[in-house]
């Protein structure tokens, strides 16, 4: 089930890092975007900590191709967190060591069982297509900047759909998925609050409409795709997510 999801990471593994200019970013605009890109950066930071209990972890359907899997996929976060460090140096910011919001996530993930831990990196997912997805949509199509949120969006689309397959095999009783939607809908919710209030200077400066709509209609996909049983190998997974 997994070596899909593993030679997918492989395959991503082997991109160059795109090159990052501020050309066709308002300036009016700058400040606002270093700020959620900076908040947004110390988020795609780090995940060693789930790796090593992954590692131990003797929960069905996890397997060498799994473990391996989510190693590059703590890899690729880590390359999503040093293109989102040069947009924000590009634009004439300065990097974050810690946000409040990163204290939350994290504080969170480390009080709860590794299960749960994955469904707030399922959640950050979902905050991350959304976001860096309008955000995008506000760039012009031939602005660096948005070209690489671009980008990043389309791998954050497939961590979705990986998730969710972790989620589709933890989930096989009526039982276990009406745990699971009652699980995921509070840790969502709590999460796309949370992050429409911090990135509100954002959304406003950039006359973005739509953001909780965005966000929650991404929340019952997720919950639909892991629900419903529905398997999406790793090249379509971007498609499966917007369609």
């Amino acid at each position: 089930m997994w070596s899909p999801w593993r030679r997918h990471f492989e395959d991503n593994a082997r991109r160059p890092l795109p090159a990052i200019a501020a050309e066709g970013v308002p300036e009016a605009w700058r400040a606002p975007l270093v700020r959620s890109l900076a908040i947004f950066q110390v988020g795609e930071s780090g995940e060693g900590r789930i790796v090593r209990e992954v590692e131990r972890s003797r929960l069905a359907g996890i397997d060498a191709d799994y473990r391996a899997a989510l190693k590059l996929f703590v890899k690729e976060e880590g390359r999503h967190a040093r293109i989102l460090a040069a947009m924000v140096r590009a634009l004439g910011g300065s990097l974050r060591r810690t946000t409040w919001t990163d204290h939350l996530f994290v504080g969170g993930r480390r009080l709860l069982g590794l299960r749960l831990k994955l469904l707030v990196l399922l959640a950050a997912e979902v905050i991350g297509i959304s976001f860096y997805g309008l955000l995008a949509e506000r760039l012009q199509n031939d602005c660096p900047i948005g070209q690489a949120l671009r980008e990043i969006c389309g791998d954050e689309e497939a961590h979705l759909e990986f998730h969710a397959a972790f989620f589709r095999g933890q989930t096989t009783s009526p039982w276990r998925r009406a745990v699971f939607s009652a699980a995921w809908f509070s840790v969502a919710a709590a999460a796309c609050a949370v992050v429409l209030v911090d990135h509100r200077p954002t959304l406003r400066a950039l006359a973005i409409e739509g953001a909780p709509r965005r966000l929650w209609g991404l929340v019952t996909t997720v919950r639909r795709r892991v629900c419903g049983g529905e398997v999406v190998a790793p090249a379509d997974a971007r498609a499966s997510v917007t369609a």
